[in-house]
């Protein structure tokens, strides 16, 4: 019987198979995180079945939620195929459909204007910008680099991601900050959000500077990340058109039920509809 010892070599394979497929670089950096960090808790100990549950037991006891820890084991489970170790693949935890949002993670429209008004206090207004943008698109932040100059002048932005390639249109006030924007920063061409070293923002770059606007901005930190703002825009555009296919398009989805899962309400929202219903006299 064939021992299994995993090891950063594994994991490296792994990380170039990954970029062989087009995953997207924040899928790639997430899988390569869970493996390394799964190598590290097995100290060198054999990989069997049980030895993945046990770290999925152990994760859960370290209070991680169950669709964190699903994101893990889908990491790891996409490893052992890659080694063609079967054997070695651990369960998904089920975990039954919410039908509502938790109100701590939900960002308001008035908390995000809060927000805009700080990176004004704190004299960051490309960041202000970044999340207008990031918000009134509902572009993904790893995509925030197909936001150019040519975009802006053009209207639109072709964005390729996972294989696929799908058009997002810019307002035109979008559009004239965003040029004005470059315009300031003597940017020609090409990507206009840049940090200082002259390349691409980051996600982890993206994510800490608005962590610096809470405490000024008086929001909730657990509300304030990149995907929330995606999240805003999702549910003011369907408000507004009432067309979960046409969002699960401009959103770049394959299926109307992720969308579905944007769309959910919040649990305050949720027990209004409750009391409407009249049904206890």
């Amino acid at each position: 019987m064939n021992k299994y010892i995993l090891t950063s070599a594994h994991v490296a394979a792994y990380t170039q198979f990954l970029r062989r497929e087009e995953r997207s670089s924040s899928t790639v950096e997430k899988y390569i995180r869970d493996a390394s960090r799964f190598v590290l808790w097995l100290e060198g100990r054999e990989v069997t079945k049980d030895t993945v549950i046990e770290w999925k037991d152990h994760l859960l006891a370290q209070g991680k939620t169950p669709a964190t820890v699903n994101g893990k084991l889908s990491a790891l489970n996409g490893l052992f195929r890659f080694l063609g170790w079967e054997g070695c693949k651990a369960r998904f935890i089920k975990i039954q459909r919410k039908v509502f949002r938790e109100t701590s993670r939900e960002l308001t429209k008035e908390e995000y204007g809060k927000l805009l008004r700080a990176t004004s206090d704190l004299c960051l207004n490309w960041l202000g910008l970044l999340m207008e943008t990031i918000c009134s698109t509902g572009i993904r932040v790893s995509e925030v680099q197909y936001v150019t100059v040519e975009a802006a002048r053009a209207g639109r932005a072709d964005i390729a991601l996972k294989g696929k390639v799908r058009t997002i249109l810019l307002s035109g006030k979008l559009c004239r900050k965003l040029l004005k924007y470059a315009g300031k920063q003597k940017i020609a061409s090409g990507e206009i959000f840049l940090a200082k070293s002259g390349t691409g923002l980051s996600r982890h770059q993206i994510w800490k500077a608005m962590k610096r606007l809470c405490a000024c901005a008086h929001v909730d930190h657990s509300k304030v990340f990149p995907h929330n703002l995606r999240h805003l825009f999702a549910v003011t555009f369907y408000k507004v058109t009432h067309d979960i296919v046409k969002l699960a398009d401009v959103l770049g989805h394959s299926s109307v039920n992720t969308t579905r899962i944007y769309l959910l309400t919040t649990c305050s929202e949720h027990l209004r509809q409750l009391e409407r219903l009249g049904l206890v006299v």
